[in-house]
């Protein structure tokens, strides 16, 4: 198979390309930068999904190298963490234009393509917060929360071309880099957040250095685009994690939200 990923130079866009190349797949890896170890990917890029030059330099390049993409891999992301108060208009376009409108302008080069071969899969990292909210993330919440509407409605519209869309909806995983987690301009000593801030990145970044192993996640996904049908949804997490979910679906919405601002803010840990 002939999979085109996105966000290959780290994180779990890594782990994931690393297993695919394992799994025997060709894999035609993208990224703004990457180091000087192939770290097993054979086909390695450049491509800035927020730019379309880029985007279609990409698309071009990897064409020529291995042909149509039965599969494109977006894992493309960066997070940015500050209140919602105080995260800027431009920040919040930052990481919509990287997490969702990045993976709106690579599908748009691959879709021509997949339709004329009939046949196509397209898997979308989204994350369990596009489908809960979390304090002081919400400019990758929103992202993911778009990304999450965005392809139930793709997967509905491509389906008679014989294209499937497949959301991954990851927990907490030990993988990702510090270049991409970003922090909010105005979160310093003086923001009235400050302390609160504080106390919920700590927990942010606690649950992230204690989470899954990103490994697994990747050799899922790469068992995933074996199958001939996939669902739309697969949410890879830990139990905690998935059940959080599902209580932010069951429960009140005041009740769900004392409970994540009981674990996130309470300054008795």
């Amino acid at each position: 198979m002939i999979v085109w990923l996105t966000g290959g130079s780290s994180g779990l866009g890594l782990h994931t390309a690393q297993a695919l190349v394992r799994a025997g797949h060709t894999v035609v890896a993208g990224a703004r930068s990457f180091s000087g170890d192939h770290d097993g990917i054979l086909h390695r890029l450049p491509l800035d999904v927020t730019d379309d030059a880029s985007a279609q330099a990409f698309a071009e390049r990897a064409a020529q190298l291995a042909g149509t993409p039965d599969a494109l891999v977006q894992c493309a992301g960066i997070l940015m963490l500050g209140s919602c108060e105080e995260t800027t208009a431009a920040e919040y376009r930052r990481i919509l234009e990287t997490d969702f409108l990045g993976m709106v302008r690579m599908n748009s080069l691959v879709l021509p393509m997949m339709r004329k071969a009939g046949q196509g899969k397209i898997v979308m990292y989204s994350s369990i917060n596009g489908l809960l909210g979390i304090p002081f993330q919400s400019a990758y919440t929103a992202a993911k929360h778009a990304v999450e509407g965005y392809a139930e409605c793709l997967s509905m519209e491509v389906k008679d071309f014989g294209i499937q869309v497949c959301l991954i909806e990851p927990g907490d995983h030990r993988s990702g880099s510090e270049a991409y987690r970003l922090h909010s301009a105005a979160m310093g000593e003086d923001s009235p957040y400050a302390a609160a801030y504080a106390r919920g990145t700590s927990v942010i970044h606690h649950d992230e250095q204690n989470g899954s192993d990103p490994d697994k996640l990747g050799e899922k996904v790469a068992r995933l685009l074996t199958r001939k049908r996939l669902p739309l949804r697969k949410r890879i997490a830990s139990p905690d994690q998935r059940l959080a979910v599902t209580l932010h679906r069951i429960l009140p919405g005041n009740l769900n939200s004392a409970i994540l601002r009981g674990y996130y803010l309470s300054d008795k840990k």
